[in-house]
Formats: structure tokens, sequence, C-alpha cells
């Protein structure tokens, strides 16, 4: 490959094996790209090997296709990810940017959850089992550290122990008199 298409396709690699299983699983990019909930031409763009997915969107990836751990690492180095320059310092190819979106207030009941782990953390991917064809759809996707995850853990061990109730003495009757209290 020569130098100039290096620089225009830097993940191709990444690109050309992810593509793979997804023509192995017989999938379009559409339906790849709704089951992560990313644009198609962004999928495309990530299999030619021109852009980079987010630590996120790749995490989701290989729990879609079901990657093994061995393999897995293999593509988050093919990414740039956990690679470490001549100096030792970790590369930083590209600034990931943060998005901050308003609240949504609203609650949104699951009754499926796909948790994807690895050593730089958890994902959890909160389903509904009646989607679009019968499949699954995704609702909503939270990540978080290792430790996060472990203090979340914990707090739901606490929360959803059984509940002692504490009942209140019965009112004593009152005894009704007919006296008058005046004498």
């Amino acid at each position: 490959m020569s130098e100039k298409q290096n620089k225009e396709y830097p993940y191709q690699r990444l690109g050309l094996w992810l593509k793979a299983m997804r023509q192995k699983r017989r999938q379009s990019l559409a339906e790849v790209s709704g089951a992560v909930e990313i644009d198609s031409d962004f999928l495309s763009d990530i299999e030619q090997g021109m852009k980079r997915p987010s630590e996120d969107i790749l995490m989701l990836l290989i729990s879609y296709f079901s990657v093994k751990e061995d393999e897995a690492v293999k593509l988050w180095e093919m990414a740039g990810y956990g690679k470490t320059g001549d100096d030792g310092n970790n590369l930083k190819e590209q600034i990931q940017p943060v998005v901050v979106m308003p609240m949504d207030a609203r609650i949104v009941y699951t009754d499926m959850v796909h948790v994807t782990t690895n050593k730089y953390g958890v994902t959890l991917n909160f389903l509904q089992a009646d989607g679009i064809g019968g499949q699954p759809l995704a609702v909503s996707r939270v990540g978080m550290s290792r430790d996060h995850a472990q203090t979340l853990l914990e707090i739901l061990q606490k929360s959803l122990q059984p509940i002692e109730q504490k009942l209140l003495p019965s009112p004593k009757p009152e005894i009704a008199s007919d006296e008058s209290s005046e004498k």
C-alpha cells in the first residue's frame, strides 16, 4: 500500500475485518448499522478504513459480531486504541468529542440487557424483545469503567434485598364514657 493510501485509509485492516464479518453473516450495511445504532454511511466509511469508530461503537460492533476476546484485542489495536508510541506515551490519533444532550425524563422499561466487558470497561445495552422484524431493539446504551460497574453492582444488590417491614403498634381502643368530665 502506498503512503498516500495509508493516509487516506488509515484503518483499512480494521475496516476489511469488520466488512468480512458482516458479509459472513450475510447482512447489509443497513442491518448492522441499525443494530448498533449508527449511520450506514459512517459504517461504510469505517469498513473502507477511512474513519475510525469511537471506542464505544467498536465495543458495540465487537459485541454484535460476538468476537472472541483475543480477536477483540487485535481489533482494538487495529483501531489504534491501547497502542503506545516510541516514547511510551499513548497515541492520541483523534480526540473523541463528547456530546451532551438534554435529559429526557421519561423512563424506558426494558426486558433484556446485553453486557459487554473488556479490560477497559463495561457497556450495558438495554433492549426490548419485540423490535422490528422480531429482533431485539436497543433502547439505551450505558458505558462505564469497571470500578463504576462494581459500585453499581453493590448498589443494586443492596437495593434488591428484601425490605424488612416494621409494623406500627395497633392503636388502643378508646373506651367511651357517658360520665361527664366535670365533677
